[in-house]
């Protein structure tokens, strides 16, 4: 990469939450810019006001943060080449389309979406593909000015169109796609460049903003790719050299094949919706650029910082990128394995309380008592909202025992194991681990009946299940009162057969 100044953007809408897709782009873009120590520019395109939401913002940016992410200029840091919002930047954008009008390079339109509805459906029912087709064709000067005179006196405010160059094919080296061509006859007709409201469009906004903020690189969804076209024109009508494009490949969903769309109810797609589920932020930043990036050898596990060091452009693959959960939980895992103990602890004691099983503001030896549990099923959970269901005996009482253990616990040596237990338990003064784990011990060489015909009897008597984590934890955390109240319960029940 040549050491000219490297500056790329992250350029989201505030009409909705973080999407998987735009993290992406946002990382990608992150990467590039730390690796080649250029700049990262976040810059809110917010000129479609119908549809953006309130806290739009603010949401992008935080999750941005949550993932990890920083940059040097935007609506919150900024910079030289500011604003950073879109609606702040009208008095940018008029005179460059009032520069377009006098060239004669942009037009008034004043057909109505009426007009043009109608236009797209005929054009439909005649097999074509719908297209805008030139208001004024075949009037002179004098008619198109009587016609818009006309418009204006009926009261109808136009939309800006730029004239489309004809027959012009307009290319250009794609960093990820390689080359890229259009005719300019396939792009639709001229486009609208400013609309009702005097807002300029997508197309228009973002060669100026791009242009102004001197940005080198543009790094962006594969659907992006049909606009680039429509972008080198206004490009070429001001003069201006455009920035390096690179179109990342489409990301799917692993179960049905398709695009990942925000309709796709099947997966969960929003960055905000991991956070609640409590996964953490290394982990999600680490599945995310492996949608669609790919590193040298076979590690999947990376830091931010070896994220940085290791990021070439060139491995960006024009293949579809797979978004598979299951992966994305064992990656989690393997964060949730590893991570700083007090980081766990923090995001599952918040689940615990959210569902309510663990009391707002606990005193400290609930806590504490919650810290075990925790630390009980860490390596166990992809992510910490599952502590709930995965300690659901301590909140909720055992599950009916299932016709397997029926079967293990009805063996002869099961219930004289119980009862020794039992009288064990009952004489305990100190219940934990390592008391616990003796009076197994013991009760092993009391009755002479050691391994999983030991261990089993006891494990399903007390909690109901054949599996789970460590035996003696699982009872210190129970408690004594209650262990010994479900030990008496599956002695009475075998003592009856």
């Amino acid at each position: 990469m040549a050491k000219s100044k490297i500056r790329v953007r992250y350029a989201p809408s505030p009409t909705g939450h973080l999407h998987i897709g735009n993290a992406r782009t946002a990382l990608f873009n992150y990467l590039f810019a730390r690796h080649y120590k250029g700049k990262f520019i976040i810059r809110i395109e917010d000129t479609d006001t119908s549809r953006n939401i309130k806290d739009g913002e603010r949401s992008q940016l935080d999750n941005l943060k949550w993932l990890g992410l920083d940059w040097d200029e935007g609506p919150d840091k900024p910079g030289d080449y500011g604003p950073y919002r879109q609606s702040e930047r009208k008095a940018i954008y008029e005179p460059l389309i009032q520069e377009l009008l006098d060239k004669n390079l942009a037009y008034e339109s004043y057909e109505t979406e009426e007009e043009l509805q109608k236009q797209r459906e005929e054009q439909k029912a005649r097999g074509e593909m719908p297209r805008y087709v030139y208001e004024y064709a075949g009037m002179s000067d004098d008619e198109i000015k009587a016609k818009i005179a006309e418009s204006k006196a009926a009261g109808l405010e136009p939309v800006i169109r730029f004239r489309v160059p004809e027959h012009k094919t307009y290319t250009w080296d794609d960093i990820v796609k390689g080359n890229i061509s259009f005719d300019s006859s396939t792009i639709g007709g001229d486009f609208v460049i400013q609309k009702r409201d005097g807002m300029p469009t997508y197309n228009f906004a973002v060669v100026v903003d791009d242009h102004k903020m001197e940005i080198s690189h543009v790094f962006r969804g594969d659907d992006h790719v049909a606009n680039t076209p429509k972008q080198l024109m206004i490009y070429e009508a001001f003069g201006w050299q455009p920035p390096k494009f690179g179109h990342m490949s489409l990301i799917i969903n692993n179960e049905t094949g398709k695009k990942l769309s925000k309709r796709d109810e099947s997966v969960l797609q929003f960055i905000e919706q991991y956070r609640s589920l409590g996964y953490l932020p290394d982990a999600m930043l680490n599945f995310i650029v492996l949608l669609g990036w790919s590193p040298v050898g076979e590690s999947e596990i990376f830091t931010q910082r070896e994220l940085i060091k290791m990021y070439d452009e060139k491995r960006l693959s024009k293949s579809p990128a797979t978004f598979d959960g299951k992966k994305l939980e064992w990656i989690n895992n393997q964060y949730v394995k590893t991570a700083d103990e007090d980081k766990v602890m923090d995001s599952a004691l918040r689940q615990l309380i959210k569902a309510g099983n663990i009391e707002k503001n606990p005193e400290p030896e609930r806590v504490e008592w919650a810290r075990k549990l925790i630390n009980v099923y860490k390596r166990q959970m992809s992510y910490t909202a599952q502590i709930n269901e995965m300690a659901d005996l301590f909140f909720n009482g055992p599950d009916e025992i299932n016709e397997e253990a029926k079967q293990e616990i009805s063996a002869d040596t099961a219930l004289p194991v119980l009862k020794a237990m039992y009288a064990r338990f009952d004489k305990m003064e100190i219940f934990d681990t390592v008391e616990i784990l003796a009076a197994i011990k013991a009760v092993q060489k009391e009755t002479g009946v050691k391994g999983r015909a030991l261990w089993m009897p006891i494990r399903i008597a007390i909690t109901h299940e054949m599996h789970g984590p460590e035996l003696p934890e699982t009872i210190e955390l129970l408690g004594q009162k209650t262990a010994m109240s479900h030990l008496k319960a599956m002695i009475d029940e075998l003592d009856k057969q």
